[in-house]
């Protein structure tokens, strides 16, 4: 069900026009007569009207509905029908609204509401989507408690909350805890279950579920554990207990997202759920750790304290964020977890905050919702939790923390709310803090030094470039996170916290026997770009020697980036110290495993036409591409000697485990691989291929091939075997294009969105193509246009269908100003040509114009 093209330019909302609703739901009593063309909906909820409302108007917010009947008080009334739902005339006491509505599943293409994925009635409401369930006051500052009756023919109906009966064809459903409607969940079919039990640390027993289609039952199991690993640990490290009697989590096919925290009822994208040593690689496997973790603590941040209004989004998403990433840290390695997440972040969320869709992680208007679920939200939200616990300390966030949930439970809050609860926790002012929460762009701290006399000298100096509507910007409070070395690598300086909150910052260290070398924003302290000059000497240096394990990676990093560039702009050739530096890196048995394999992989393509764009020279996508293949061959010969013994030392030995140590050993095994596969021509690639018993070492080995042109036959292998997979479907898919030339990207994309098995209205089917020809820098950018053309035909296609990926996928261009002029306007024509389609959605619509703004 796609929205109808709006005749007059979208509503704006915004942030300082909230009004709280005119009225408390005092309970919801929900009645589903399943039909998949025509569900009826029987709604009965009592209403309270508010003494002191701003807004006495009684609206209820409905789309796409068919208004059967509704009743006020058991009388018959005809309400007024307005734009996004209807108003009607209330007695000025408490009263209740009954209604009964139509809707048509089936039909629903844009996975929202009420939908049907493979012969399964689901639901995804947030942000917005019960509104196309039934009429109500769909917003997250009205909670309620709901109860839920579901009348059908499968076998299976799931809702919110405990079970309270259950018979032939019916099943009822009570959730005890007020929740706003975005939380409202309901699942039918003929499912199977993977059944567990927790009992939690006041010795509730919990029922546990993890509901899948027939055929998926043996990949449940890793699910399950991480279930019960989360529930754990949010005991122990929070304070935090589940709440109910049970907890379901159902594995869905047809998603827009990764997941979501329905009180009682999550619903996963089947991705984020099914594992199995055979079908899923590590990365799967930690994914799927990492988002049953981020929709379990949701139930505690997110569900029992939500937020007041959209705007707040980053208030239950980064918080969350940050500790489904405390989680993993533990459960794996808590160094390779932060490199990771900076890497994410560099990749998704800095393009973001530099570009044309730059925003606060709480904006201050929107006009679609949806496409404000962005990196700046989540992750760069989550960064700013992470700098608040390292400015009042670990015993100061958790009493914070503590005080956060006694205080707002129940509630639907702001960010000036958290604030305040560390303001009352710990004494601290924390009004210039709340400027990362409202302004946009990335800071870029420039660090001169000076060393005299035994006194070393850092002066830091901030600033933030404009944004879109935000010309200027303050200052913020940066945690700057320093050591200081010796020239022998001893730490002379222990890691120590200096906050920045002036523009210009000087901080002097005493009593030096000699010049240090400084390691700055250690851990990555801060989301920031740090302009420094130095060395690629001392880059050396710090990769060998530095204590701190993010800024020993940064330093390879940014070795391999200067590299890069060099290449680029000066056709120089691979730097000598740096690949010795590296040679000596990855024969260091000594070292974490999985820290060795990232500082192998190379910064992105991408990043590498950031770094160019940010020197004020023009990326050439070619010539990135040419760079990066001059660069890993060089490698390879440099370490030729080494592969084979290297290779067999990272070799896995015994059945597979998706551990941290086995994975970090796969993940530098690969690497190794990756390399060895230049010079042998892909002989050890494809023996390992025919040996494998995992899906990480053989779809590995299958990448190694198709990269090197050399696993046509694997390739047509793996398809005849996995195909009757979905989910390794979607892998191959993507490792077409994924390893595709330049030249040929986007043709391979276009056959693909041909083939059989392909489904645009499957999100991860069509991700897996349209997202990979994204990825692929030199391809997409390719000078034909191509690329850009391939993906503006077929997101004008799926808008029709499905608004929410469309929007999403639209981001794809949004680096679009960094190129020369001949791609910016081969660009620009294919966003006009989406924006001028007929019957555009409200998101892509929202989209493409703030893209174009660029």
């Amino acid at each position: 069900m796609k929205d109808a093209a709006p005749t007059t330019a979208p509503e704006t909302f915004y942030l300082k026009n909230y009004k709280p609703f005119g009225f408390e739901v005092d309970s919801v009593e929900l009645t589903f007569l399943l039909s998949p063309n025509a569900t009826r909906v029987l709604s009965k909820i009592q209403f309270s009207p508010k003494s002191d409302a701003v807004d006495p108007r009684f609206f209820l917010h409905g789309e796409a509905l068919k208004l059967i009947s509704a009743k006020i008080n058991g009388e018959a009334v005809t309400p007024e029908m307005v734009d996004g739902g209807l108003t009607c005339a209330t007695p000025d006491t408490p009263f209740t609204w009954e209604a009964e509505i139509e809707i048509d599943p089936a039909a629903n293409t844009a996975l929202e509401g009420l939908y049907m994925s493979s012969g399964m009635y689901c639901t995804q409401c947030e942000a917005e989507g019960f509104r196309k369930i039934t009429y109500y006051p769909d917003r997250p500052d009205v909670m309620s408690t709901f109860s839920v009756r579901i009348e059908g023919q499968e076998s299976v109906l799931l809702s919110n909350g405990n079970p309270t009966g259950q018979g032939e064809g019916w099943a009822e459903w009570h959730d005890p805890w007020p929740k706003p409607a975005y939380l409202f969940a309901l699942v039918a079919g003929d499912l199977l279950n993977h059944p567990d039990r927790f009992t939690t640390q006041s010795g509730r027993d919990v029922e546990l579920n993890i509901w899948v289609r027939p055929g998926d039952e043996d990949k449940c199991a890793f699910g399950m554990e991480a279930l019960k690993k989360s529930m754990t640990w949010d005991e122990q490290v929070y304070g935090r207990e589940y709440d109910l009697d049970i907890f379901n989590i159902v594995a869905v096919d047809d998603f827009n997202m990764g997941a979501m925290e329905n009180k009682g009822l999550n619903i996963f994208n089947s991705s984020c759920v099914l594992a199995s040593p055979e079908t899923s690689t590590d990365a799967n496997f930690e994914r799927i750790e990492a988002i049953i973790a981020h929709e379990y603590f949701h139930n505690w941040t997110g569900n029992r304290i939500t937020c007041r209004d959209w705007f707040q989004l980053c208030l239950k998403e980064g918080l969350t964020v940050y500790r489904d990433a405390q989680f993993t840290a533990d459960m794996r390695s808590e160094p390779v977890k932060r490199i990771e997440d900076v890497i994410a972040l560099r990749a998704r969320q800095f393009p973001e905050d530099n570009g044309p869709l730059a925003h606060p992680p709480r904006p201050e208007q929107f006009q679609e919702i949806n496409n404000f679920y962005t990196a700046t939200v989540y992750e760069k939200g989550a960064e700013v939790i992470g700098m608040l616990k390292r400015l009042v300390g670990d015993d100061s966030y958790y009493k914070a923390l503590d005080l956060y949930f006694d205080r707002h439970d129940g509630q639907a809050c702001t960010i000036e709310d958290w604030l305040q609860v560390f303001e009352d926790a710990t004494g601290r002012d924390l009004s210039q803090f709340k400027l990362w929460y409202s302004q946009a762009g990335t800071p870029r701290v420039k660090v001169t030094e000076d060393y005299t006399d035994g006194n070393y000298t850092l002066t830091f100096e901030q600033s933030t470039p404009p944004t879109p509507e935000q010309p200027d910007k303050s200052p913020r409070v940066i945690p700057m996170a320093v050591g200081l070395l010796s020239a022998n690598g001893d730490e002379v300086c222990a890691t120590q916290v200096i906050e920045l909150t002036k523009a210009k910052q000087v901080v002097t260290f005493e009593g030096l026997t000699s010049k240090p070398v400084p390691s700055i924003l250690r851990e990555f302290s801060a989301p920031v770009i740090l302009q420094r000059e130095t060395t690629n000497a001392e880059r050396t240096f710090l990769l060998a020697h530095d204590t701190d394990p993010f800024n020993r990676w940064e330093a390879g990093n940014a070795l391999a980036t200067e590299t890069r560039v060099a290449m680029v702009t000066h056709g120089a050739a691979p730097d000598a110290a740096y690949l010795d530096a590296l040679e000596k890196l990855v024969r260091d048995d000594n070292l974490d495993p999985a820290l060795r394999a990232l500082v192998l992989s190379p910064p992105s393509q991408s990043e590498i036409a950031q770094t160019l764009h940010d020197r004020g020279i023009t990326p050439d996508p070619q010539k990135i591409y040419d760079a990066a293949e001059t660069f890993t061959q060089t490698l390879a010969q440099q370490l030729e000697t080494s592969l084979p013994r290297l290779y067999a030392a990272t070799t896995v030995d015994g059945p597979y485990k998706p551990d941290a140590k086995g994975s970090g050993l796969r993940a530098l095994n690969g690497r190794i691989l990756s390399l060895l596969t230049r010079l042998d021509g892909g002989d050890q690639a494809a023996r390992q291929y025919q040996a494998a018993d995992n899906m990480t070492q053989q779809y590995g080995a299958l990448a190694c091939l198709m990269k090197a042109e050399k696993g046509a036959t694997q390739s047509q292998a793996f398809f005849e075997h996995w195909q009757s997979d979905r989910l390794v479907m979607d892998k191959w898919f993507a490792l077409q294009v994924a390893c595709a030339t330049p030249q040929t990207a986007a043709n391979v994309a276009s056959g693909l969105t041909n083939h059989p098995l392909f489904d645009m209205k499957n999100p991860n089917r069509f991700r897996a193509v349209m997202g990979a020809l994204a990825g692929n820098h030199a391809g997409f950018h390719h000078d034909s246009g191509a690329g850009y053309t391939l993906l503006a035909q077929n997101l004008i296609a799926l808008d029709a269908l499905n608004p929410q990926t469309t929007a999403r996928m639209c981001a794809a261009f949004q680096t679009w100003p960094r190129y020369d002029s001949v791609r910016q306007a081969l660009i620009r024509a294919e966003l006009e040509r989406i924006l001028a389609s007929d019957g555009l959605s409200r998101d892509t619509n929202e989209m493409v114009s703030r893209i174009l703004q660029g």
